[in-house]
């Protein structure tokens, strides 16, 4: 625990972990470690797809590794992470990854510039006023990863990015790919 405080701490003071303006109401914003529990259930939530307003239902998605990547046009952070969550979703594609970039701008009209300028043709996945973030996720700060193993179930969060995470995620990565798809 020790550890995890430090992190938080550590992400807060380099600016990696920027708090999001509205996005958390008062008794929402519970840890991380509350998606975390000895058998978490599989999250079901549909959202729109970028640009077309298609839904995505996320259990659509079972059977496959997810990392959702929730992200603003605003953070800073962002503009790093997602194109390394794209290289990654290139090389574990074939492996049964799928990698979404779950946007809670209010106003959509970023998105496109945004994208346009860090060359990300991820996915996107459009979160209205923030509900799944702030609700099913409690995501607290931007960019939040949620790795999701082949049943729906949240196994990994991490808030902030720094490029020298990526040899973690990776591992974990790697670790959920490894688990056969039906337990």
């Amino acid at each position: 625990m020790r550890s995890f405080r430090l992190a938080l701490a550590v992400l807060a003071l380099s600016g990696c972990a920027q708090k999001m303006p509205s996005l958390t109401a008062p008794g929402l914003a519970a840890s991380s470690a509350a998606l975390e529990s000895s058998e978490p259930t599989p999250l079901d939530f549909t959202v729109k797809r970028y640009p077309g307003g298609e839904p995505h239902a996320i259990a659509s998605d079972r059977g496959s590794v997810v990392l959702l990547d929730v992200w603003a046009t605003w953070c800073e952070p962002c503009k790093d992470a997602l194109p390394m969550y794209q290289d990654l979703a290139k090389h574990y594609a074939a492996r049964g990854l799928k990698v979404y970039a779950l946007n809670v701008d209010e106003d959509t009209r970023a998105v496109a510039p945004f994208l346009e300028e860090t060359k990300v043709t991820l996915p996107v996945l459009l979160d209205a006023n923030a509900a799944v973030s702030e609700k099913v996720l409690r995501v607290r700060g931007m960019p939040t990863t949620v790795l999701l193993d082949r049943q729906g179930r949240v196994r990994y969060v991490h808030e902030g990015f720094a490029e020298e995470y990526l040899s973690k995620y990776q591992a974990e990565i790697e670790e959920l790919l490894a688990e056969p798809a039906k337990k």
